[in-house]
């Protein structure tokens, strides 16, 4: 399953992102972590001190090698150049797995012990001031739409995403990359603006999302997120000592997290399964598409040159029959 976590600033979105991953792994799913947040947190969340979090390697940093790897012998793609951030697979591509070795892993993962069990932990890297005036942070993040449009997940096995905050997750078409996207909601005006935003923009494709209420301090506090998100608010989660120990820097073992919260992200689970259960390959390629011939349109093909147009491979299919053909692409 693709999980993304949104929410605005400050929602709390990266610690129930970070709590989602632990309980995974708890569970012995097969996790690949993806910070895509414009603060690098994730990594410290989940147990890494500064100096560690510090020296994870930056996707888009390796953007180069992603392209190279993925594009594999698919003639429709001239070159690395020519690909963007949403240039979709077709016939010869290389597809990415959650559980295999590959040289977009080697070179963007590193692999995170958590008390119950190991996940994979990829970053985007953080903006810096390097960037100001010639880049976007949207440019680095084309990393992780780029690998998701390439990536076959099976029913045990979680992508989960914690992205950027607010409503910058429009900025591009991989808000219709997931087969779940929970929002992290606190109950007040502002917190619920962004879950408005979000219900909106992505009503015309299908996007399933779930609220996620976060520090409620009360009945009020949790009647006042019914009334404004509905059938939409899936579990609330309250105030936890595990989680102000960890943002301490002294967790104690994930164990005992406290049995209310446990069962709130058991409720996840459940709720990001019952997804799967919906997903559609065929409906996933066509928005994959769509998204690319409109970037092509409006920058893509301008600035690298090409007809973007004509990497479309018509009769592809990204889902599991392809993932199958695409495993005796030589690396």
């Amino acid at each position: 399953m693709k999980i993304a976590f949104v929410g605005k600033g400050g929602s709390g979105k990266t610690t129930l992102s970070s709590l989602f991953i632990r309980h995974l792994a708890a569970n012995e799913a097969h996790v690949v972590a993806v910070d895509a947040d414009i603060n690098q947190h994730l990594g410290a969340a989940l147990g890494l001190d500064d100096e560690e979090a510090a020296a994870l390697p930056a996707m888009g940093a390796q953007l180069p090698l992603i392209k190279d790897y993925l594009r594999g012998s698919n003639s429709r793609i001239a070159s690395v150049e020519t690909m963007i951030k949403t240039t979709p697979p077709g016939e010869g591509s290389r597809l990415l797995r959650v559980r295999e070795d590959n040289p977009v892993y080697d070179a963007c993962a590193r692999t995170i012990t958590l008390d119950d069990g190991d996940i994979r932990l990829m970053t985007t890297g953080p903006f810096t001031e390097s960037d100001l005036g010639v880049a976007c942070y949207h440019s680095k993040v084309g990393a992780v739409e780029l690998c998701l449009n390439h990536l076959v997940d099976g029913p045990d096995e979680y992508v989960v995403v914690d992205m950027t905050a607010g409503s910058d997750s429009f900025a591009s078409g991989m808000f219709t990359r997931f087969d779940m996207t929970f929002l992290v909601a606190e109950p007040t005006r502002k917190g619920v603006s962004v879950y408005r935003q979000y219900k909106e923009y992505a009503r015309d494709f299908g996007v399933a999302l779930k609220v996620v209420g976060n520090k409620l301090q009360g009945q009020d506090d949790l009647d006042f997120l019914r009334a404004e998100v509905g059938d939409d608010l899936l579990v609330s989660v309250g105030h936890s000592d595990w989680v102000r120990a960890m943002e301490k820097g002294r967790p104690a073992r994930f164990e005992l997290l406290e049995a209310d919260n446990r069962m709130a992200l058991q409720a996840l689970q459940d709720a990001a399964e019952d997804s799967y259960g919906q997903r559609d390959w065929e409906r996933y390629t066509r928005q994959m598409v769509h998204f690319h011939l409109k970037n092509a349109e409006s920058w893509g093909n301008e600035k690298t040159g090409a007809d973007l147009a004509a990497q479309v491979d018509p009769s592809f299919v990204l889902d599991e029959r392809s993932a199958r053909a695409g495993a005796a692409q030589p690396v």
